[in-house]
């Protein structure tokens, strides 16, 4: 939402996507480690009263680079130095606590459990957030130790990518083995997003022929091949992001196509209220990967539908 919101950059657009970036910092700040990380979830009425209260105390990758995405947007927007040091202390963190270049394909793990054991599997999710995340920080503080941390990234999500062009999910607990199912949609979307490498394209092209669901008036990709019998239009947003990107033939059209389902949605969808974008055309999509998504408004789903339509890409500072 910080990045959808410098994406249109109004008045109230900054305030509000810095009160949310203030409010990270806040949980970063008031950790109980206090080692630069933030945890996956927290107790909202608390953060408005001024503590800090833990509902999710896992410390994710994908997470961390995520905060820290938000933070170097704001500071690129604002010039205000909090928003960078927070985003430092974020990216000090996954290096010194998930960098694997033991193992190969050598990467960034999936992070830390609660009581502080390792997540000793890889990502390609969370690689690509790390590549992008830390090829921002090299950007802006001119250090190049961020652009090879993040080819360190990008060079795992390289070895992911299939034969027939799509990425692969990650690696199992071994760090080196591939696992092959499911083939979530992400991980082709964010590939091409987080490394504007053309190679990705291929991914791109896999999922137009094998991701994509129609459910009644609705069409749009699914989580992964495991369930494609309904739209998840956080997936629709970063997939006609992708093609708007990628300008080939057809992609204009195609992610007109995917963009006027979103607005249908929004329109009419179950439990939608004429405003924000509800996760999935119908209820119980299966993602593949244990979890049902269903037709409930979605933070993150309106987001990628307004970095879609602004055709900002939150894995890349704005030039300027």
């Amino acid at each position: 939402m910080i990045v959808a919101y410098t994406a249109r950059g109004l008045p109230d657009d900054i305030r509000r996507a810095r009160t949310i970036g203030d409010a990270l910092l806040f949980v970063q700040e008031n950790d109980p480690i206090g080692d630069g990380r933030t945890r996956a979830s927290y107790e909202p009425h608390g953060i408005r009263q001024g503590r800090v209260e833990i509902t999710g105390p896992g410390t994710f990758t994908g997470n961390q680079a995520w905060v820290g995405m938000a933070l170097t947007r704001l500071a690129h927007t604002t010039g205000d130095p909090r928003y960078l040091d927070g985003a430092l202390r974020v990216g000090r963190w996954i290096q010194d606590n998930t960098a694997d270049t033991a193992r190969a394909p050598h990467g960034y793990t999936g992070g830390q459990l609660e009581d502080g054991t390792s997540l000793t599997w890889k990502s390609t999710e969370h690689n690509s957030d790390v590549a992008g995340f830390f090829s921002q920080l090299a950007q802006l503080t001119g250090d190049a130790v961020w652009a090879d941390r993040a080819a360190v990234a990008a060079g795992f999500v390289a070895a992911m990518q299939s034969a027939d062009g799509h990425v692969n999910t990650g690696t199992g607990l071994d760090g080196s083995t591939i696992n092959t199912r499911p083939i979530p949609l992400d991980a082709q979307t964010w590939s091409s997003l987080a490394t504007g490498d053309p190679r990705y394209g291929a991914a791109l092209d896999w999922t137009l022929a094998n991701l994509i669901a129609t459910d009644g008036p609705y069409t749009g990709p699914s989580i992964s091949e495991v369930d494609v019998s309904k739209a998840w239009f956080e997936g629709s947003g970063h997939l006609a992001l992708a093609l708007r990107l990628r300008d080939g033939s057809g992609d204009a059209e195609t992610a007109e196509t995917l963009m006027d389902s979103i607005r249908l949605a929004q329109r009419d969808a179950p439990n939608g209220d004429g405003k924000g974008i509800v996760a999935t055309s119908n209820d119980g999509l299966d993602s593949g990967f244990g979890d049902l998504y269903y037709a409930s408004l979605h933070t993150g789903a309106t987001a990628w539908y307004l970095l879609a339509s602004a055709e900002d890409n939150p894995f890349v500072l704005p030039v300027g």
